[in-house]
């Protein structure tokens, strides 16, 4: 786990045992170490929690949730920034979490229309909905017309060909770049290298800049601003500059709308040290200044910094297999279907033992997921504290990316997502039956 820190537990013993919970990087804000030596999440006992709920399980400290959006704001409001923080809600398209970020006063990005039509049901205000998508449906284009979102995001020459058939009122419209920038951050969630299925090229014939022209001349467009993201998961901060930079070179006087995208990494492990939320906003805001100037409207889109380290999930081992010499395994009743990162990506992450959470990890094994593949692993070479079979496990920073690509693989159903403050628990996505899984059947 991040920094360890020692603290006396509440034993009969008056033993001094090591506590890997307090100032982890990596678990949820508030986390804690509970008397009973058990991993306590949003002041719920986990072990406690999954004997009533079962698992898997996806595990939520609230207060979490609501500091990173309140972090967010509170850091556009120190620079006197006339913007807002949209929730990218990939990450985490759950309604729940789209309603409290709405509590937040976040607004929100939408790359669908499954997502459009949770974030209007969870009571987003329309005009602070961002619409994305790299190649939206005629229905999605009309569906975020009539809904009256705030913004559409341009992402190609035919989409606003389709928008100019298929409106009859104007849109505000934002032209989606590429900027040419590649951050350090795996090729699969870099996005705005010239070589990318999203929005206009600067580097391949100014495509940017006659999608500008372009819609500059439609009667349909209302062209206000301009995009860019360059991907996820991201330390460095000079990228970012760089990509600002290059949206400057495009813009004109009908330039209001500056959308920096998101990106902003998390820990994940240990060895992972992310920007803060301040730094990151600043150098933006730093850039956008420098840039456009003070009257420009700025808009930033975090996903995985906001929900990232807010979730944890929990499993329960089934069973312990050592081959000597070679490797012991610890499968959990779980894997690709709740957490599809590590196949995706190579994705890292930690884990320890929700039942002995202040033992000593003195145990080398690879956790593996239950499915039938080989490259099912969730965590390997981790150090476990004499796992065996019933003990609860915990991966945590599992809150992006985990409920959103959940799949039933092997007929597998879905866990529930579980929202935690104050020691009170609530179900906020149950979880699947095996009724779920024949009920699309025809």
């Amino acid at each position: 786990m991040a920094e360890q820190v020692k603290s006396r537990m509440g034993s009969k013993d008056g033993v001094v045992a090591r506590d890997p919970i307090a100032g982890s990087a990596v678990l949820p804000i508030g986390s804690r170490l509970n008397e009973l030596g058990h991993l306590e999440v949003g002041g719920c006992d986990v072990v406690d929690l999954v004997e009533g709920h079962g698992t898997p399980a996806y595990i939520y400290a609230e207060d979490d949730l609501r500091a990173r959006a309140r972090a967010y704001r509170e850091a556009f409001a120190r620079r006197g920034v006339d913007g807002e923080v949209l929730f990218a809600s990939k990450a985490f398209p759950a309604t729940a979490a789209y309603r409290l970020f709405a509590e937040e006063g976040l607004s929100v990005d939408v790359a669908s229309g499954g997502e459009l039509h949770i974030a209007l049901a969870a009571g987003f205000d329309p005009a602070r909905i961002c619409m994305h998508g790299n190649n939206k449906s005629d229905e999605e284009i009309l569906m975020a017309a009539r809904a009256g979102v705030g913004h559409l995001v341009l992402d190609s020459f035919d989409e606003i060909e389709r928008c100019e058939r298929l409106l009859d009122a104007p849109i505000k419209v934002l032209i989606r770049v590429t900027p040419g920038i590649k951050p350090s951050t795996h090729d699969y969630i870099t996005t705005g290298q010239l070589d990318s299925k999203f929005g206009f090229g600067t580097g391949d014939g100014e495509s940017a800049a006659r999608a500008i022209e372009r819609v500059l001349a439609s009667d349909e467009l209302e062209l206000v601003g301009l995009h860019a993201h360059i991907g996820s998961q991201i330390f460095e901060l000079e990228p970012y500059r760089l990509a600002i930079a290059a949206l400057g070179e495009l813009a004109g006087d009908w330039c209001k709308v500056v959308d920096v995208g998101g990106g902003l990494g998390v820990a994940y492990t240990a060895a992972d040290a992310p920007p803060s939320i301040d730094d990151y906003v600043g150098v933006k805001v730093d850039g956008v200044r420098e840039v456009f100037g003070p009257d420009v409207r700025m808009l930033i889109e975090p996903g995985r910094s906001l929900v990232g380290n807010a979730g944890v999930t929990a499993y329960r081992i089934g069973t312990v297999k050592e081959i000597p010499g070679i490797r012991t395994y610890v499968a959990v009743d779980g894997g690709m279907s709740d957490n599809l990162r590590p196949m995706l990506y190579g994705s890292k992450y930690e884990t320890l033992i929700a039942d002995r959470a202040a033992a000593e990890p003195d145990t080398l094994v690879t956790v593996a997921g239950m499915h039938c593949e080989s490259g099912d692993v969730l965590v390997r070479d981790a150090m476990l504290a004499a796992p065996a079979v019933g003990d609860v496990l915990v991966t945590p920073a599992t809150g992006a990316y985990g409920h959103a690509m959940a799949n039933n693989y092997n007929g597998v159903t879905r866990p529930p997502v579980i929202f935690c403050a104050g020691g009170e628990a609530r179900v906020v996505v149950r979880r699947e039956t095996f009724d779920d899984l024949t009920a699309r059947d025809v």
